[in-house]
């Protein structure tokens, strides 16, 4: 954190807001209650926001301040001062480090000018007023820090706290660093890698080293530390880029004319760059194809993937994971997280507008009890990354529209959070490119020390010291600066202001110029970059990963132009150098290098080649091992009643509308499918559908699919755990109307350290597994990224892997949103159909031909307006899926399984609750049924009818030789699914 100094002393206002006797205290509510499940405290609590203000006012307007925009004048009350400690009981207080952004603070402050015309600094807290304790004081501590605050970025006080002055930064002293790397053996490189954190390998450490003393100098501190970011994982894909050997149990599918796949006589195989030769081949052989090539408008060149919407407009899609900096601080992570994506979405082509959020997070059980040092416990884990991702989008005024949460005991120490955005864009307005003389603009927000090495951070292995070793990596983000920023973007996009634009992200300015200056070179001077507070220092103000900065390459006649506009919407802007920029081309005459060269007050602190720091990171060849693991067991199902139950109140079952009721999902105005559907808006709906021109019914699908349930983890096979995601994905958009040869995907990939043999083989499988399926499917990957450290090292040596997870993210096109159709049942007398084969097997195994024409023929059935809804049987099988469907729509249901489709004899129990991928669960008039049969049997595709809804409220199971299976009430079976995550 910033390293501070005593300001000159000046008085410092302090304001206490509490609700009023008369009103709800949710904060307190939710302390009380973890106060007493986890620490067994029997305590009443009070809560008070808190509001320190430095600046020369009168006591006339710090009264103002206080009840005029602080206080809610109806529900809450403001005291000037600090009120004294509860008679029986004690005192919390919590508050922002030093240096640590604060956006209510700031809110606080700009109000406060317009308010009064002063400059203040505002400082925010909460303090929590403990009655009826008698705990002693180290369990009030470990309750504070377990729930009331997180002390890698706030301080907690056991009396209120009121300084005379705030910290102030010191100013920083240049001082040229340069690094005696040039002599290092391999020992001495690994040890500067891991101590620096550079976290490069000992291959590219030496390439660093042996760059330099071609040279003939040391390298500066920070030409080292922009290598390391641009040739971190985060940024390069390095692994899934590599080439690889893969030995083991042969891959399902391969064959040996496969590009790039060399097929040795041991039965191993060698794959020449991994990603080039799977997800990205997929989609360029897809592109043969006239149509979809038109359709795929620019796909693993730009921050998000690009397809066509309509003759005018292009959506982009991109989404991406913060696992580690949301290990350390949830909320600010997730917030960043999701910010980040939507910077993704904006830095597009020359800028996209952010259209729908979407979120998925894994985590560990909600209940558990033993936490090992360093790890958050899980439920708050949950809890604060879906108030950051609700933040960040509900304030900028973007729908938060779909998502997932995944439950397993091996994310406890590495939670996983994805974050998506969806963006539309003018179909001329897609691709960008910054040009020489271009000057490199900054908008947005200031820089700081915060997400310091958060790109090589993503590269390390957490253990129970991260949080104190990687607390600068943390980052805090302020919505409503990313919003000011967007809207000055939009407006300059559309008078043609700029040549190209990126976020600020990973990396810092160093990603960015580094990127956007690849072909063409750039010249930065870093001490034009505005800072949140003095002390930073040149290499900080490069690699710092502070949010809400956009960087522009701007025309110089249009600088100006660009600025007024910063100005009109109170962005901050700034000139951070040119484009343009080469080393000398010598005596032949011919035209030198892409140069990126670095000053700080005239003088050059650093000069890196582009070829060398974009493709001059070496590429070893890695090796890969895979076998079976142990199979899994199968849980016993002979009470079909008490299994249904168990499986409806499962975590990763369960409803999620505690949190999907947090997010706004009609800001905007094009939800046309949410999130949660049926009469009672509780239904667990199967993808979103947004209308995002209200000129046309064209509309836009959005779903994923993820199994990691099939992972190796669970006894399974990481490749057919992807086709199923794949298929999952597919499943959910063409459920609620999307035309299946309009869909595109994204992969993020999770997995834990390949430095593994056998955890490379796993991604290996993975990545094969993403060719068959999107060639299959016909669903090109048009983005996509990865995480591959994803593991826990505890303070006694055990490591706890993350499960190999895969997230597949959908986007498709919806012809006509008024043909849309949502998975609660509509009307009692309807029929119910199974479409697709059931089997017994305990690992699903996707159909590569029976998916995707299941996929089609349930698509023309929906657009021929012949299916009341429809709903994918996924997660807990054919049974929880007819359930959800005739309690989401409160009208009864009796099934009967006799007549369900299955390659080989299967009982009922396994009928009801088998995994298979590919079904489809339809509702149909009877009105509609010979037209409906008459096309399934023409798309020789498997069904069934297997069920009627009728005119009552329970789910009934019969059967001709076994009789009545299951009588259940509907409000029970709802109950069951609501209760387990009601929080």
């Amino acid at each position: 954190m910033t390293p501070v100094t005593t300001a000159a002393a000046s008085l410092v206002h302090r304001i206490e807001v509490r609700p009023n006797a008369e009103q709800p205290d949710p904060l307190a509510d939710r302390a009380i209650e973890e106060a007493r499940k986890r620490f067994g405290l029997a305590v009443s609590l009070h809560t008070a926001s808190l509001f320190l203000i430095e600046g020369e006012l009168t006591e006339d307007a710090v009264e103002r301040i206080a009840r005029e925009l602080l206080a809610d004048s109806v529900n809450q009350n403001a005291t000037r001062g600090t009120a004294g400690a509860p008679e029986y009981g004690c005192v919390v207080e919590v508050h922002y480090k030093p240096g640590v952004m604060d956006p209510v603070a700031q809110s606080t402050r700009d109000a406060i000018l317009e308010m009064t015309g002063q400059t203040v600094q505002v400082r925010t807290g909460a303090r929590y007023d403990m009655h009826g304790t008698g705990a002693p004081p180290e369990d009030v501590k470990r309750f504070a820090q377990a729930v009331l605050a997180n002390t890698v970025i706030q301080d907690i006080y056991h009396e209120p706290y009121h300084p005379e002055s705030f910290p102030a930064g010191s100013p920083y002293h240049m001082q040229l660093t340069h690094v005696p790397i040039r002599d290092l053996d391999d020992d001495a490189l690994a040890k500067m890698s891991r101590d620096a954190h550079l976290f490069l390998s000992i291959e590219e450490m030496r390439a660093v080293r042996d760059y330099y003393r071609e040279q003939g100098r040391a390298p500066t501190d920070v030409e080292l530390e922009t290598l390391a970011q641009t040739w971190s994982e985060h940024c390069v894909h390095k692994t899934l880029k590599s080439t690889i050997r893969y030995r083991g149990e042969p891959i399902p599918n391969l064959t040996a004319d496969r590009e790039g796949h060399t097929l040795h006589d041991d039965g191993s195989v060698t794959i020449d760059n991994l990603l080039k030769r799977t997800v990205a081949a997929a989609t360029f052989e897809l592109m043969r194809d006239t149509d979809l090539k038109n359709w795929c408008i620019s796909v693993f060149e730009d921050n998000a993937g690009i397809v066509g919407f309509d003759d005018e407009h292009a959506v982009c899609i991109k989404v991406e994971t913060h696992n580690h900096p949301s290990a350390i601080e949830p909320y600010g992570g997730a917030a960043t997280g999701i910010g980040g994506c939507i910077r993704d979405v904006i830095g597009t082509g020359l800028a996209a507008q952010p259209i729908a959020n979407t979120d998925v997070f894994c985590v560990a059980s909600p209940d558990v009890d033993e936490l090992p040092a360093g790890v958050i416990h899980p439920k708050r884990i949950l809890q604060q990354v879906v108030a950051g991702v609700r933040d960040y989008g509900n304030r900028m005024g973007i729908p938060t529209v779909n998502g997932a949460v995944w439950f397993h005991d091996d994310y406890l120490g590495n939670p996983l959070v994805f974050c998506g955005c969806i963006g539309l864009m003018p179909l001329d307005k897609c691709f960008g490119e910054a040009k020489p003389d271009d000057r490199i603009i900054v908008l947005g927000g200031r820089t700081g020390r915060d997400g310091i090495h958060g790109a090589t951070f993503s590269s390390a292995e957490l253990t129970d010291s991260h949080a104190d070793e990687f607390s600068h990596a943390v980052q805090i983000g302020n919505a409503i600066t990313e919003k000011k920023t967007l809207d000055v973007i939009l407006q300059a996009r559309d008078q043609g202001l700029f040549s190209a634009i990126t976020d600020c992200g990973a990396g810092g300015y160093s990603s960015a110029v580094g990127e956007m200056g690849e072909n063409v070179g750039a010249v930065v001077t870093l001490e034009t970059a505005p800072l949140k507070y003095d002390g930073l220092s040149y290499t900080e103000i490069w690699i710092s990963e502070a949010q809400e900065r956009m960087v522009l390459a701007v025309p110089p006649e249009n600088v100006d132009a660009v600025r007024a506009l910063c100005d009109a919407e109170d962005v901050e802007v700034c000139d951070l150098g040119s484009f343009g920029n080469q080393t000398e081309g010598g005596d032949t005459g011919a035209p030198g290098a892409p140069l990126l060269t670095l000053t700080y007050k005239g003088e050059t602190v650093g000069e890196l080649t582009m070829p060398f720091l974009h493709d001059g990171i070496p590429t070893p060849t890695r090796e890969a091992q895979w076998e079976s693991p142990s199979p899994r067991e199968v849980a016993s199902t002979a009470d079909i009643d008490a299994r249904l139950r168990e499986l409806l109140a499962h975590p990763n079952i369960a409803s999620k509308h505690w949190i999907i009721r947090q997010y706004d999902h009609e800001v905007q105005g094009g939800s046309a499918v949410k999130p949660l559907v049926g009469p009672h808006r509780d239904g667990p709906g199967d993808a979103a559908v947004l209308r995002p021109k209200l000129t046309t019914n064209c509309g836009i699908a959005i779903g994923c699919g993820l199994q990691t349930a099939l992972s190796e983890t669970m006894g399974g096979d990481s490749y057919w755990m992807v086709l199923a995601a794949i298929d999952e994905a597919v499943r959910n958009l063409v459920c609620v109307g999307a035309d299946p040869t309009r869909i595109a995907i994204l992969d993020n990939f999770c997995w834990p350290s390949c430095d593994d043999p056998r955890n490379l083989g796993s991604l290996v499988r993975a990545a094969e597994a993403c060719y068959d399926g999107a060639t299959a499917f016909r669903t090109p990957f048009v983005s996509g990224k990865d995480s591959l450290h994803n593991q826990f090292t505890t303070e006694d040596g055990r490591v706890i892997a993350i499960p190999p997870t895969l997230l597949i993210t959908a986007v498709g096109i919806v012809p006509d949103v008024s043909c849309c159709v949502t998975m609660d049942a509509k009307a009692a007398g309807n029929l119910l159909f199974v479409v697709g084969d059931t089997s017994a097997d305990a690992i699903a195994h996707t159909d590569l031909t029976a998916g995707p024409a299941n996929a089609a023929t349930v698509a023309s059935l929906i657009s021929g307006g012949l299916i009341a809804s429809a709903h994918d049987c996924s997660d807990g099988g054919l049974l929880v899926a007819a359930a959800e469907m005739a309690f989401a729509g409160r009208i009864g249901l009796d099934l009967d399984m006799q007549a369900i489709a299955c390659p080989s004899p299967i009982d009922t129990a396994t009928a009801c609750f088998a995994e298979t991928p590919s079904r489809y669960l339809l509702e149909i008039e009877p009105r509609h049924f010979d037209a409906v049969v008459r096309k399934l049997r023409d798309s020789a595709v498997p069904f069934a009818q297997i069920g009627r809804f009728n005119e009552h409220d329970r789910l009934t199971l019969r059967t001709a030789t076994e009789g009545q299976r299951l009588d259940a009430s509907l409000d029970d079976l709802r109950s069951a699914w609501l209760k387990p995550l009601d929080w």
